[in-house]
C-alpha cells in the first residue's frame, strides 16, 4: 500500500501547490478580487482551446477506434451525469447549475493525474486508453454540458429563438470549435506549421496550471459556508458510485481486456478535475460548491485511489 501511495501523493502534489499558490497570492492580496475570472477567461478563450485541438490534431482517428472502451467510460460517467442533474432539477436547480454539478460528479481528472498515473501503474500501453479517456471528457462531456448550460441560459418563450440564440452561442464558443478543428486537421491529414504547432502547445500546457491557480484564488476569495451536505454526494459520486459501475460494466457487460478495462476502473475514480470550475466561473454561476468538489476529491482520492490500484494490481 505504501509503495502504491507515494508515487501516487507525487502526481497528486502539484495539483494542492497550485491551488495554493492562488489562495496565497489572493489572501496576502498579491492578486486582486478579478484575478481568478480574468485567469480563467485567459484557459477558456486561449489556453484550453490550445490545448483541445493539440490532442485532437495530433491523435490519430485510427486510434480512436475501441467501441468497447468507448462504450465501459462513456457509459460510466454519462449515468452519473445525467443522475445527477435529474436529481438536482427536481431539487428546482436551474439547468445551467444542474449540468455543472452533473460535471462535479463525472468529470475526472484524467489529463493532468489520470495520464501519468496510468503509465506508472500499468507501463506504455496504457496511454492509449488514457488519451481516450481524456477526449472523451474533455471534448464529449465537457461538450454535452456547455449546449445544456446554454439551453438554460438562452431559453425563452419561443422555442424557435430559443435554439438560434443557443445556435449562435454554441457556434462562437471556442471550446467547441478547438476540437471540432483539431479533428478536422486529424482526418484530413493537414500538417500545422512547426511555428504554429509550438505557439498552442505553449498556450495548451498553460490550461491545467492555469485553471488551478484561477481555482485557488476563488478559495482564497470566497468566505461563506460553502454546501457540505451537496459537496459530500458529489464526491461520492465522483470516487465510489462511477469507478464501481465502470468496473461492473467493464468486467461483467462489456469484458474488457484486462488492461483496458483495469485502465477503465483506474481513469474513472480519478478526483474532480477544474472543467466544472471552468465553465461555472465563465458563465458566472456560483462555483462554492465545484470549487470545494475539486478539492475535498482530490484529497479523498489519495486513499480510493489507492485501494482501486491495490485491489487491481
Amino acid at each position: 500500500m505504501a509503495s502504491l501511495l507515494g508515487p501516487l501523493v507525487t502526481i497528486i502534489l502539484p495539483v494542492f501547490g497550485l491551488i495554493a499558490a492562488g489562495y496565497a497570492c489572493r489572501k496576502l492580496g498579491k492578486l486582486g478580487p478579478s484575478a481568478a475570472s480574468e485567469l480563467n477567461r485567459f484557459v477558456v478563450y486561449l489556453a484550453l482551446p490550445a490545448l483541445l485541438f493539440d490532442t485532437m490534431a495530433n491523435t490519430p482517428l485510427r486510434m480512436l477506434d475501441q467501441p468497447a472502451f468507448i462504450a465501459v467510460f462513456g457509459i460510466g460517467f454519462a449515468v452519473v451525469f445525467v443522475f445527477t442533474l435529474g436529481v438536482r432539477l427536481m431539487q428546482r436547480r436551474p439547468l445551467a447549475d444542474a449540468s455543472i454539478d452533473g460535471l462535479n460528479a463525472a468529470y475526472p481528472n484524467t489529463g493532468f493525474v489520470g495520464l501519468p498515473l496510468c503509465l506508472l501503474a500499468f507501463g506504455k500501453a496504457s496511454l492509449a486508453p488514457a488519451v481516450i479517456a481524456t477526449i472523451m471528457t474533455v471534448c464529449v462531456l465537457f461538450g454535452v454540458a456547455i449546449v445544456l448550460i446554454e439551453i438554460g441560459l438562452q431559453a425563452g418563450s419561443h422555442i424557435g429563438a430559443t435554439l438560434w440564440r443557443v445556435t449562435k452561442s454554441l457556434a462562437k464558443n471556442p471550446l467547441l470549435i478547438a476540437p471540432v478543428a483539431g479533428a478536422v486537421v486529424s482526418a484530413t491529414g493537414v500538417g500545422v506549421p512547426q511555428g504554429g504547432e509550438a505557439l498552442i502547445k505553449l498556450l495548451g500546457g498553460a490550461a491545467s496550471p492555469c485553471a488551478l491557480v484561477a481555482l485557488g484564488l476563488f478559495l482564497g476569495a470566497k468566505g461563506e459556508t460553502r454546501n457540505a451536505r451537496t459537496t459530500s454526494a458529489l464526491v461520492a459520486l465522483k470516487l465510489l458510485v462511477q469507478p464501481l459501475l465502470t468496473w461492473w460494466l467493464a468486467i461483467h457487460v462489456f469484458a474488457l481486456p484486462p488492461l483496458w478495462a483495469k485502465s477503465a476502473v483506474i481513469l474513472s475514480a480519478l478526483p474532480t478535475g477544474t472543467g466544472p470550475f471552468m465553465l461555472a466561473e465563465f458563465y458566472r454561476r456560483d462555483g462554492s460548491v465545484t470549487s470545494s468538489t475539486i478539492l475535498f476529491s482530490t484529497v479523498i482520492s489519495l486513499v480510493t485511489v489507492t485501494l482501486c490500484l491495490a485491489a487491481m494490481l
